[in-house]
């Protein structure tokens, strides 16, 4: 495939990410697979897939920024901090993993955020009397924000749970996962941006694309049946699983 003809693959694999993403969640699904599809090894897609989504959480999480709020004794920028100091933290844990060996740990990881992915889709809702108190939200933060600048999958459902158990309403724990997910990754691009990983003319190719289907999706968020797709999401998930373990030497 010539690099004009990829990058516009990509270009389509990024809008159709950030239509998932506004939508469903679950757009990295889509980019992490295109990027392998385009002969990057796992590491660099992984790295190049975050940069790429990362504008896109930023327009999403500036719009829902007057729900945002903290939560548990934590305020919001208390959660912002927490998130910032883990995403650095997960993206120099990336940096400093052998290649070869992030490739034998993308099965692993691609199947955990697929479980994450679907029990977040399909649980029932957790009992409101559950609450976690100021060190747990702030320990439980900290730690999927290490998850989210290593890998990221299924990030926004596991902070859905830990602020919802923290004691803010579906809307606000909502909003405030967007601009956290936001915060924990633009920590990890900063990292990522020095390290020489990232396959730019892919990230802006997938980034323009995905800034672009986030708009529609927002337009489609009323009228397209999520659970159709959230079952999709899961569908590719468990296939790219078993694609990424059949591939492995």
């Amino acid at each position: 495939m010539s690099s004009g003809w990829l990058l516009l693959m990509l270009l389509l694999v990024g809008f159709a990410a950030g239509v998932q993403n506004a939508l469903a969640g679950g757009g990295s699904f889509l980019t992490f697979p295109a990027l392998l599809l385009a002969g990057i090894d796992a590491r660099a897609a992984n790295i190049t897939s975050t940069v790429a989504l990362f504008p896109g959480q930023v327009t999403t999480g500036f719009a829902g920024r007057r729900d945002v709020a903290g939560g548990a004794g934590l305020s919001f920028a208390a959660l912002v901090g927490i998130s910032l100091a883990g995403g650095v933290v997960g993206a120099l844990l990336l940096l400093a993993t052998p290649p070869r060996f992030f490739a034998r740990l993308v099965p692993f990881l691609v199947l955990f955020a697929t479980a994450v992915f679907a029990w977040g889709s399909f649980r029932r809702r957790a009992p409101e009397s559950i609450r976690i108190g100021r060190l747990g939200a702030a320990a439980a933060q900290f730690v999927i924000a290490i998850y989210g600048g290593y890998f990221g999958g299924g990030i926004g459902f596991l902070m859905l749970a830990v602020l919802t158990f923290a004691g803010l309403g579906l809307r606000q724990a909502g909003a405030t996962k967007n601009a956290l997910a936001a915060a924990m990754n633009a920590a990890a691009v900063v990292v990522f941006a020095g390290g020489g990983e990232v396959h730019w003319l892919a990230a802006i190719s997938l980034g323009a694309g995905a800034i672009a289907g986030g708009q529609v999706g927002a337009w489609l968020l009323r009228r397209v049946d999520d659970r159709k797709l959230r079952i999709g999401v899961v569908a590719i998930g468990l296939a790219l699983t078993v694609g990424l373990f059949l591939r492995q030497p």
